[in-house]
């Protein structure tokens, strides 16, 4: 499969690309905003399978222009995407009252319309078959517990989540399924930045694979569904 994720160069996004080139089926396109953590990303793939197919790409989903990555998608993927894994995100912990209009902003611009834009850019690529997963959070879930400080994050991630039921229905007849996994919380990097000295019961490459195999499959199950991805559902 030719798959394109996004948030590739730490967390669960970086797992789930390690996950998805180790069997060497796919050609897989990893685009973050850190080129250095990028590299690290080839380096590692590259240890573990020398012959993955695996571009990993500096790329801003909110700002940068998409043209040269819609010519690099004709050039490398032979102008076709099966899957595209929406993980990118930023995380904000502040209280309500200390939030800035500009928070609500980062975290609409890269935890939803990011993904609107890159959604938007790709799907000429995209045929019938493919899976669009769109990464949300337990946040941002209806009914969970909510935690003191995730406003502005939880809220942005409610609108990946109704965006996704709107897309499955709206690319119905062309056979494009979509999908959002829902995650609790994972050992990651940003989760340790938001939340320092707190440890979850489970960790990024856990995650990531669960990702990735849902990425691959998990369209011949589901289609317009939410998915809570986490240990407890508060």
């Amino acid at each position: 499969m030719n798959i394109i994720i996004t948030g590739a160069s730490s967390g669960v996004g970086f797992e789930a690309v390690i996950e998805l080139t180790s069997s060497g089926k796919h050609k897989v396109i990893a685009l973050a905003r850190s080129q250095a953590k990028l590299e690290k990303l080839l380096e590692i793939s590259k240890s573990l399978n020398p012959d993955c197919i695996l571009y990993a790409i500096a790329f801003d989903i909110v700002h940068d222009d998409y043209t040269g990555l819609q010519q690099f998608i004709d050039a490398n993927l032979d102008g076709r995407v099966d899957v595209l894994i929406n993980n990118a995100g930023v995380l904000v912990n502040k209280p309500f009252m200390k939030l800035q209009e500009m928070d609500f902003v980062e975290m609409l611009q890269s935890n939803y319309l990011g993904h609107v834009r890159i959604i938007q850019n790709l799907l000429q690529f995209m045929m019938s078959g493919s899976h669009i997963v769109n990464i949300g959070s337990m946040g941002g879930f209806q009914g969970s517990a909510k935690f003191p400080g995730l406003s502005a994050y939880s809220a942005s991630k409610a609108a990946l989540h109704t965006l996704t039921e709107c897309l499955a229905q709206e690319l119905n007849e062309q056979g494009i399924k979509v999908n959002c996994l829902a995650l609790g919380s994972a050992q990651t990097e940003m989760l340790e930045a938001a939340f320092p000295g707190y440890e979850s019961p489970v960790m990024a490459f856990e995650m990531g694979k669960y990702i990735a195999d849902f990425a691959l499959t998990g369209h011949k199950f589901f289609n317009g569904r939410i998915l809570p991805v986490a240990l407890t559902t508060p």
